[in-house]
């Protein structure tokens, strides 16, 4: 096999980004044969999850364990539950972003293992593209980052109303089978069990997801101090941290540009005379991410200075803006305030029923059914006033006033 020439680099990394996979696959099926390839791409927020070929039975739930288990720079080969049934794979993980990228070329069953040159080759190929995807989502580009959140902000929306369609339709079959009409305890049992682990099934698939397109405060901040402190080591100006005591995670595109901005801020502020201390740090209110980057120096920047180029442009994309605040002699205090939610679809955007609880869709479906306190009681084996507890947080949660307006909200979702 001849060593990977540039021009073979040069034609992959100049593809599309929605047909880079696809190429990938072509240049490596002589010397890896596969009929299908998909990956897992932890540093895109919009669209983690790609295939291509006759990967078209994968999910993103049946690679999550192929790439916590993998190691990055030793590929795998073997078999896989894939798409419903056992399939022999070749999985590649990268290690050159932050939380790793997957590759998993689908290969016809009984294949010979692909020898030591061709591991190393295919390897090598998915180190290369995962570092030029990844620049992409570190630069966090204005063109790019609104195609992330509008994509990224569908993609929720459609998990959280398959999972609310799919968790009402298990609750319900879970309240039938409890009921004390039916005869056969052992199939009651074992039917109940089945539809528990099928919503146990369900909320996995949404952590899954969640653990690819997004990261926690913390660890977003980790990775902006481990840059800031390698710019800092030789510089004289002394850096202080302040990292977000707590808060929900954020999206990977969010994150992404919160570390963009505070990195084309910081030239800003260096240059100024005078400057012996730059204070960086993030803090989470109910909806909003504050980046701050406060120095003590001549504090006469002015908004101009500060607001121009990507800066504003990435802002404008997220709804955010950059509040500035000087005091002479004292030093600059620059926010970056970017909404958690995306300026087109507020954080209430998603169906309302997303935020019950697995107990009130069990009450609520038997609301949508006309039924009055005492049978939900006893269907559900719990007291009245429970029951009455519960439907009091329904009508409260859905912003409505009456048990049939929170019944036609359940009719419309199912």
């Amino acid at each position: 096999m001849d060593a990977l020439t540039l021009t073979t680099a040069y034609e992959i990394l100049r593809m599309p980004l929605d047909r880079l996979l696809a190429q990938l696959s072509a240049t490596l099926a002589p010397f890896v044969p596969h009929v299908g390839a998909a990956e897992l791409s932890t540093h895109c927020a919009h669209s983690p999850f790609k295939r291509t070929g006759e990967a078209d039975g994968f999910t993103a739930a049946d690679l999550a364990p192929l790439l916590a288990a993998g190691v990055p720079g030793e590929p795998w080969q073997g078999t896989a539950p894939l798409g419903g049934r056992t399939r022999t794979v070749l999985a590649v993980t990268s290690g050159a972003t932050a939380r790793h990228s997957l590759l998993v070329l689908l290969r016809e069953d009984g294949s010979a293992p692909v020898g030591p040159g061709e591991l190393a080759l295919a390897q090598a190929l998915w180190d290369l593209v995962t570092s030029h995807l990844d620049r992409f989502a570190v630069e966090a580009m204005p063109g790019a980052l609104a195609r992330s959140r509008t994509a990224a902000d569908t993609r929720a929306r459609v998990i959280a109303e398959l999972t609310t369609s799919h968790a009402a339709a298990v609750s319900g079959v879970l309240s039938v089978l409890r009921s004390r009409t039916l005869d056969d305890a052992t199939a009651r049992a074992a039917a109940t069990d089945l539809a528990a682990t099928a919503l146990l099934e369900i909320r996995s698939a949404r952590q899954q997801d969640r653990a690819v397109a997004e990261e926690s405060a913390r660890a977003a901040f980790g990775r902006l101090a481990d840059e800031l402190r390698t710019v800092f080591r030789h510089h004289a100006v002394r850096l202080e941290l302040g990292p977000p005591d707590s808060g929900p995670s954020l999206p990977a595109d969010l994150a992404h540009s919160a570390r963009a901005i505070v990195r084309a801020l910081l030239p800003i502020v260096l240059e100024q005379e005078g400057v012996s201390r730059v204070h960086v740090g993030w803090r989470l209110t109910g909806h909003e991410l504050l980046a701050t980057v406060r120095d003590d120096g001549p504090g006469v920047l002015a908004a101009c200075d500060v607001g121009a180029g990507t800066v504003r442009d990435r802002l404008d994309v997220l709804g955010g803006r950059i509040e500035l605040e000087t005091v002479p002699g004292w030093g600059t205090t620059m926010t970056a305030v970017l909404p958690l939610a995306t300026p087109d679809a507020p954080a209430g955007a998603a169906h309302p029923l997303t935020t019950l609880g697995e107990r009130e869709i069990e009450v609520l479906r038997h609301l949508a059914l006309g039924h009055r306190n005492r049978h939900i009681a006893g269907e559900l084996h719990i007291s009245e006033s429970t029951v009455k507890f519960h439907v009091a947080n329904i009508l409260g949660k859905l912003g409505v006033a009456s048990r049939g307006e929170a019944a036609a909200l359940f009719h419309a979702a199912a």
